[in-house]
């Protein structure tokens, strides 16, 4: 059985805004129970060792976009592959997740959260240079342009989005055209402005030993 989502920010001491706007609200559960979950008497912090360090940073990372263990560690792995060759690997591999096709479709307003807008890709609403493509993990280029299919507009998942998207601020990557639903991916991400709250050396350490 997964883990409640709210329960994931509270055990790593840190919102991931997993849910959305609920992440936003006074209710989130983050804030009203700023704890780890779980009986009182093993809520005491111990000291981490590095290990333990190492691992709790790669968890944040990981369920910051929602991957499974096996999905991150590839990315990290290849990215370690690289090191030495580029130069900065820290900030290729938050490239790598961030042009994902379904955190892209986060970024644009037109999802929630980033498990929201993997079940828009997968459900087949978007198009990628014109074509269908249903694959979360997608990688999107420089160039790349992503949009609502036409038809998909007035499901009820969309009703809104319109009213919403007028006040949203996406990533300046991106340029999105609020009233078509659709953007193109103008630049590349950086650590500054995706403001990733982990210390990415640590997961590489992690990988590596």
């Amino acid at each position: 059985m997964k883990e409640d989502k709210c329960k994931i920010c509270r055990r790593l001491n840190q919102k991931l805004f997993l849910k959305g706007e609920k992440c936003l609200s006074p209710h989130c559960p983050f804030i009203k129970r700023p704890f780890p979950p779980g009986p009182k008497k093993k809520r005491r912090r111990f000291r981490q060792s590095e290990y333990g360090k190492e691992l709790f940073e790669k968890q944040k990372l990981r369920n910051y976009y929602g991957l499974t263990e096996r999905q991150f560690s590839r990315y990290v792995k290849e990215v370690l592959g690289k090191r030495g060759k580029v130069e900065d690997a820290a900030l290729l591999l938050i490239k790598k997740l961030e042009s994902r096709l379904d955190n892209v479709v986060f970024k644009m307003g037109l999802a929630k959260s980033r498990k929201e807008s993997r079940q828009i890709v997968s459900h087949n609403h978007v198009l990628v240079n014109g074509q269908p493509v249903n694959i979360p993990s997608f990688v999107l280029k420089k160039g790349s342009k992503i949009e609502l299919k036409k038809q998909k507009k007035d499901k009820v998942l969309f009703k809104d989005l319109m009213i919403s998207m007028k006040s949203y601020q996406p990533p300046q990557w991106l340029k999105v055209d609020k009233k078509n639903l659709s953007s193109e991916i103008t630049g590349q991400p950086t650590l500054d402005e995706v403001g990733v709250p982990v210390d990415i050396a640590s997961i590489f350490e992690f990988y590596s030993r």
